[in-house]
């Protein structure tokens, strides 16, 4: 089961700072070398901005450890 980890940002700076943290976020990944992970940034309501990282089940503890997400959802294999 896949799940998917999300870092929420509120305010008016929250689209650039969710930008920004994409940017390290995939560095990251790229770096520690964690396959299969799929990133996105979209807006989730006014003045809220939303990264989502979606990781097979091997990355999910790496990725949960290292980053420590806000919130996150398992999903249906």
């Amino acid at each position: 089961m896949d799940t998917t980890f999300y870092w929420d940002f509120f305010g008016p700076r929250a689209e650039g700072t969710a930008r920004h943290f994409l940017r390290h976020l995939d560095d990251f990944l790229e770096r520690e070398r964690i396959a299969g992970c799929g990133t996105a940034v979209e807006q989730a309501g006014a003045g809220q901005w939303t990264v989502s990282c979606r990781t097979p089940p091997e990355a999910a503890s790496r990725v949960r450890l290292a980053l420590r997400p806000r919130r996150e959802r398992g999903e249906g294999a």
